[in-house]
């Protein structure tokens, strides 16, 4: 289903990005292919042309659709959407990290699951740096709120992640991507060495160039690789 000109494409806009930063010389910038609404196949192709992240945000869809994949050694399934209390236990079960973890009270509820695991699960902490009231996240000032889930110790702390102001204002869209970088160094100034925050999942299909310019480690694209999607149960 992806056509591998166009990602060929991507990864070439992608590393333009990094080199006019100045981060050609850190770690690649690692794709996560949004499949949502698309079928079982998106991901198997995803992966069979290198990439090895997919980004979920429904859990009942991935329930239904993950049985369906063969075996995937590589593969790392992110949960990349709102996750509701209810759904906690599920989502650990069937996705390998929780990116989208937006307030205290969901972080120590996802946390105790890893506890009981006997191992922490991979999150990150969703933040919101464009001040949209209709985005969820932490709000950039509840530091506190941020520092106190790194010491959970059910939960390993990945890095941050954000979505970027809907809006074709480009200096307003690299705000957001630049507070949240700013605000994992801010975070890691007070975090002990190893704890330290390291990825910045930020960057979509419409803004991912300015994404990776501003520091992102992780992008999430879906339309650009599998061109549009379906409507959303």
């Amino acid at each position: 289903m992806i056509d591998l000109g166009v990602l060929d494409q991507v990864r070439e806009n992608i590393e333009n990005a990094r080199v006019r930063a100045g981060f050609d010389s850190e770690s690649p910038v690692e794709i996560i292919a949004v499949t949502k609404t698309f079928p079982a196949n998106a991901i198997i192709s995803a992966y069979n042309a290198g990439i090895f992240s997919i980004g979920e945000n429904k859990v009942q869809e991935a329930v239904e659709k993950f049985p369906h994949l063969p075996i995937l050694p590589k593969l790392t399934r992110r949960f990349i959407g709102h996750l509701q209390s209810n759904k906690v236990r599920t989502a650990i079960n069937v996705f390998d990290a929780i990116d989208a973890i937006d307030t205290l009270k969901l972080g120590r509820k996802v946390s105790r699951f890893g506890v009981d695991r006997g191992k922490p699960i991979p999150v990150l902490l969703q933040v919101n740096t464009s001040g949209d009231p209709k985005k969820y996240g932490f709000d950039p000032i509840e530091i506190d709120e941020m520092l106190a889930l790194v010491e959970e110790p059910g939960l390993r702390i990945e890095g941050l992640f954000t979505l970027g102001r809907f809006t074709e204002d480009k200096v307003v869209i690299r705000k957001t991507f630049r507070d949240l970088k700013e605000l994992k160094e801010s975070l890691n100034e007070q975090i002990s060495p190893d704890r330290q925050l390291f990825h910045l999942s930020m960057g979509m299909t419409s803004d991912y160039e300015i994404a990776v310019e501003e520091g992102a480690t992780m992008v999430r694209l879906g339309t650009v690789l599998f061109g549009k999607r379906g409507k959303e149960s």
